[in-house]
């Protein structure tokens, strides 16, 4: 499938595991770390996290596409994970660029927790019940084409930050009325309660790879890569392929409005995709299936599909 790497070779090494050092990134970190510790039959202290500070961290007051992309909190881990300073890079599979940095790979998928969005909102449950020109907090341009294209009256107010700033913007404590988040971030800091709502596939697809956390290695490293590859989970690999496969074919980054969304079930996949204007006005959206063996294959079918429907100027529009 070409989106996972293996190998057999064992040198017991302790590993350095690099990771961004927000709050919810450190919990990624550690369950990835429980995970691969528990698949090796090694104790976590064979694994020491490595919280790295990247530039997307350090700059919250400007939008990420003003300051080069989502690429923003891989690429300074990823130097780290070349320069061989730490052995395993995680990463919300999310906030991966399309193409990886030469030298790299991917060494396991997780298993994937919800993929889904949460609108959190004390005054209504679902988006149709937001206030007429509610300000939503988001600097998503997924997320911002898919509320406007739902809701052409709301007004979307740039929003960034970690998962506790974003929820202090939201009223009683902030100014918003509301704002948008992932389901599995929140799941994996523990975080619910009434104001927390669930967003179905129907009305926001996710982000492509939301919900999977990602190992990526050195290419040349086959005993991190086997360590990796013992707690990777088949179904987010194949599911993550044909995510990426779609992005990569769409030419889609964090820049443009791109979701997707791979369910693999008994050798499977059906694959959802959909692309937006930034303004909502235009949403084309297909769907494809096919074995889990052709996973990427099925990714840039789609892709192709959605491309041949949306013309020759869609793209022009988007800017």
């Amino acid at each position: 499938m070409g989106c996972i790497m293996r190998s057999n070779r064992n040198t017991g090494k302790r590993l350095r595991l690099g990771t961004r050092g927000s709050p919810l990134a450190l919990a990624q970190a550690r369950e990835a770390r429980r995970r691969i510790c528990h698949a090796s039959g090694l104790g976590e202290d064979a694994v020491e996290l490595y919280p790295i500070t990247t530039t997307g961290d350090r700059q919250t007051d400007r939008p990420l596409v003003e300051l080069g992309g989502k690429g923003l909190f891989a690429k300074e881990i990823d130097r780290a994970l070349l320069s061989e300073e730490i052995d395993l890079a995680v990463h919300s599979a999310k906030d991966l660029p399309g193409n990886l940095p030469p030298g790299l790979g991917i060494a396991a998928a997780l298993p994937r927790a919800s993929p889904f969005d949460c609108l959190v909102c004390e005054c209504a449950p679902d988006i149709g019940g937001l206030p007429r020109n509610a300000q939503v907090g988001t600097c998503s341009p997924r997320r911002q084409a898919q509320l406007l294209h739902l809701r052409p009256d709301l007004e979307i107010a740039p929003l960034r930050g970690n998962v506790g700033t974003r929820l202090s913007s939201v009223a009683p404590r902030g100014t918003l009325t509301a704002t948008v988040l992932a389901a599995a971030g929140l799941q994996r800091l523990g975080i619910g309660g009434k104001s927390i709502h669930a967003i179905g596939p129907a009305e926001m697809l996710p982000a492509i790879g939301q919900g999977v956390i990602a190992a990526l290695v050195r290419a040349d490293d086959a005993y991190s890569r086997t360590l990796a590859g013992h707690a990777s989970d088949p179904a987010s690999e194949f599911a993550l392929a044909a995510e990426r496969s779609l992005v990569r074919c769409l030419e889609g980054d964090c820049h443009t409005p791109v979701a997707g969304l791979a369910m693999v079930q008994a050798g499977d996949i059906r694959l959802i995709g959909e692309i937006l204007t930034f303004d909502g006005s235009r949403r084309i959206r297909k769907e494809i299936s096919g074995p889990t063996e052709e996973a990427e294959a099925l990714g840039r079918l789609l892709a192709s599909r959605l491309l041949g429907a949306a013309g020759a100027d869609f793209w022009e529009r988007l800017s």
